[in-house]
Order: structure tokens, then C-alpha cells, then sequence
């Protein structure tokens, strides 16, 4: 890790040196918001590109080459900016020598290959890469880890959330499990294989010694299932299929109006309070059914559909708007566009954009060390000479490793 002083105008992690061999969803969304956070990231990919490149439409160029190589999707250009790229067939030993020469300087490698599949190429974090380069922090990220019976086994972020129940705790009784709308398993072991590299960091500064992080989507899902696995731990129950309705606190649902659907959001008894007064009918809030979480709970679908009377007469952004001036939890149901054109998210500079990129920006401000757009994802093998001359290359040295296949180019099958 470079050592420099910080100032507003770096990342906080500016001099942090990350070497990414991952691919689709997880360990790039991880990598980027290192990137995000001023590391200097260089992105591997093997001769195909990154499955994610295809995963369209819609596609950079619309009527583009449909090459993923060429004209990646914006799945794969929203989890892969500020990194350099490079691509190497790391079949080659040439191409493995590549790597070991980019780890002398780096602090950080995050891969998600097929377990073993390190150790095959001669690059295992125990057999050789933890003496090699003692300062070195590996995450691997993997399906199910490399122990018991799904050890080693492939996994997606779809079929992880089934595995790991978390399927089983959304839908309805009329829709049957169902799974979340968004790839939350792969993103939240993003999340965690980037806490767990700040962690392995800061006891780097302590000991001088580098980890190894192990990582798996199965692990990070049954980490998100509270508080399902608390009261199955605690009262082994398990959780009903109930729609947008909440376990354990009523009314926490959504809601129709006379305009748009509303998500009614209350937590404790002032807030009931307060809400029915907004509401117009003070005395549910009287009533001896509804005067407390456990009570409410306990009576949910005659509240339910008393309140639903009440808000189904009511303009829904006009009565959200009042229910949050009166401290009451509530939002309207937006779609996508609404969210990424709302004056809350231009407010929060939530988007990025300038004349070749748009996407989502890191929601972690730092007040002295802003997140920047550095790099727009790289092309396929974009930076495959700049990064090379950095790790002492020359051009011919170059021209022979594109001539042998370690290094691939767009112009190379």
C-alpha cells in the first residue's frame, strides 16, 4: 500500500492496490466500491470477458456489435467502474507470471473461481501466495465455502436465496415463496467481503500480516434472515408467507389509496397514535384491541382492514407527505424511473453521469474523502499495455505474450 497523505481531493483509500480475478456480480461490486473509495483496482478478465458482459439488454451501444467483448450490457457497466482492465487466459503459465508480478505491489486479490481452481495454477493462498507475499489480504469468494456437503459446489444468487430460506420468507399464500427482486445475496457478500478486507487492513497495520477472507454466498444469505432465525432459535417458529406485512409489528403493510399504493410503516405506540389522528379516526387508536404492538399484532387483520378504509379514500402522496411531517414512517410506491428521477435522489447526488457513464454513486460520504468517478468500466483488455509497462513490460515483451495467447485483445479469438 502506497503511503500517502490523505486530502479531499483522494479516496479514502487512496494507495490501496486491489488485484480483481473475479467475474459476474459479487467480487466486482465489491472491487468497485473500493474503486469508489480511491484504490486503484485492476480488473482481470479471462478471454470471454465477464459473463456480465452479455447480460442485456439493454447494451452500451443499442445497435452495437452484440460481442460482449465490444458492446457490454449495463449489468456489467453499473458493478465495474474505477477499475483498470486487463485480460489474461490464465491457462498460460505466461499469464500466471502476469499475476505474480502484479501481487509484489498489491495489498488485496478477491477471486470467486471454483474452489481448487487457484491451487491448480499454482496460486493457492496456503501452498504458495501467504509466503510468497506475507502483507497480502485474498478473499475468495465462493457458492457454499469449500466445508460440508455443498462444499465446492457452484452457486447463484437466486438459487443461494432458496437454499439459504430466504425465499421462503417472501411472497404470499396465493403466490407461494418467491425471491427478492434484486440480487441481494451477491450484494450483501459484497458488502461483507469489502468489511471484511477493511478488517484484515487495520490488523495488517497491527500484526504485518496479510489473511485470508473466506467468503460464500450461502453464509452472507443466512446472515440477512433476521430476525426469521431468531425465533426459530428462540420459539422455533417459523415465518408465515405475509406479503409486505411485517411478523411482529402491525400496521407495517401496504396499503391502497384513492391514487397510488402507500407503505404504512409504524413501529411503536406514539406513532400508531399519531397516524390515526392524520388519518381521521383517532379512535382506533382508543381502541382496547390496538393499544399496544403486542395487542395489534395480535389483531392485525381487523386493523388492517379498518385503516385500509381509511387510507382508501385519502390522495396517496398527499396523505404520505402529511404522515412524515407528523413523524410517521410512510413513502409512496415508486418504480425505478420515479426513484432515479425523485428530487430526493438528484438532492443526494445518488446518480453519476457524464458523457460515456451513468450509474448509481456509493451511498458512503465521507466529509473529508469523497467517493469519485475516476475510470469508466474498461473496455475488454482496455489497459492490457498500460498496466503491463507498470509492471515493467516492454512492448515487445508485450507483442509476445499477445503472440502466445496469455494476453488477449479484442483482435485475438
Amino acid at each position: 500500500m502506497t503511503t500517502q497523505h490523505s486530502t479531499n481531493r483522494d479516496g479514502a483509500l487512496a494507495g490501496l492496490r486491489v488485484l480483481d480475478l473475479s467475474r459476474v456480480l459479487a467480487g466486482p461490486y465489491a472491487t468497485q466500491i473500493l474503486g469508489d473509495h480511491g484504490a486503484h483496482v485492476i480488473k482481470v478478465e479471462p478471454p470471454i470477458g465477464d459473463e456480465t458482459r452479455e447480460w442485456g439488454p439493454p447494451f452500451r451501444e443499442p445497435d452495437g456489435p452484440r460481442d460482449r467483448r465490444e458492446n457490454p450490457s449495463a449489468y456489467y457497466l453499473n458493478i465495474n467502474r474505477n477499475k483498470v482492465g486487463i485480460a489474461l487466459d490464465l491457462s498460460h503459465p505466461e499469464a500466471r507470471a502476469i499475476v505474480l508480478r502484479m501481487l509484489e505491489t498489491a495489498d488485496v486479490l478477491v477471486e470467486n473461481f471454483k474452489i481448487g481452481t487457484m491451487e491448480k495454477w499454482g496460486l493457492g493462498y496456503a501452498e504458495v501466495l501467504a509466503e510468497r507475499f506475507p502483507r497480502l489480504i485474498y478473499a475468495r469468494i465462493s457458492g457454499y465455502g469449500a466445508e460440508g456437503p455443498l462444499g465446492g459446489m457452484p452457486g447463484y444468487d437466486a438459487v443461494v436465496q432458496t437454499m439459504a430460506g430466504l425465499s421462503s420468507t417472501n411472497g404470499t399464500p396465493a403466490s407461494g415463496p418467491v425471491k427478492v427482486g434484486v440480487p441481494i445475496v451477491d450484494m450483501v457478500t459484497g458488502l461483507n467481503t469489502v468489511i471484511g478486507i477493511l478488517m484484515a487492513l487495520h490488523a495488517r497495520q497491527l500484526s504485518g500480516r496479510g489473511q485470508f477472507i473466506d467468503m460464500s454466498l450461502y453464509d452472507a444469505a443466512v446472515s440477512i434472515l433476521h430476525p426469521h432465525t431468531a425465533n426459530w432459535l428462540w420459539g422455533q417458529r417459523l415465518p408465515k408467507l405475509m406479503g409486505n406485512a411485517h411478523p411482529s409489528l402491525a400496521p407495517y403493510d401496504l396499503f391502497e389509496t384513492a391514487t397510488r399504493p402507500v407503505f404504512l410503516g409504524v413501529g411503536n405506540d406514539a406513532q400508531f397514535k399519531k397516524a390515526c389522528v392524520v388519518l381521521g379516526c383517532p379512535q382506533i387508536s382508543a381502541d382496547p384491541r390496538f393499544t399496544n404492538v403486542a395487542l395489534r399484532n395480535q389483531n392485525r387483520e381487523v386493523l388492517t382492514e379498518e385503516l385500509a378504509a381509511y387510507l382508501s379514500k385519502a390522495d396517496g402522496v398527499e396523505i404520505v407527505q402529511t404522515l412524515l411531517e407528523a413523524g410517521v414512517p410512510a413513502g409512496t410506491l415508486n418504480s425505478i424511473s420515479e426513484v432515479l428521477t425523485d428530487p430526493q435522489a438528484r438532492e443526494r447526488n445518488l446518480i453519476w453521469e457524464n458523457e460515456s457513464y451513468k450509474g448509481t454513486a456509493p451511498p458512503v460520504r465521507l466529509s473529508n474523502n469523497e467517493p469519485k468517478l475516476r475510470h469508466t468500466p474498461p473496455d475488454f483488455g482496455q489497459h492490457n499495455n498500460a498496466v503491463l509497462n507498470e509492471f515493467g513490460y516492454t512492448d515487445d515483451e508485450i507483442a509476445t505474450l499477445v503472440k502466445s495467447g496469455a494476453v488477449r485483445r479484442l483482435d485475438t479469438p
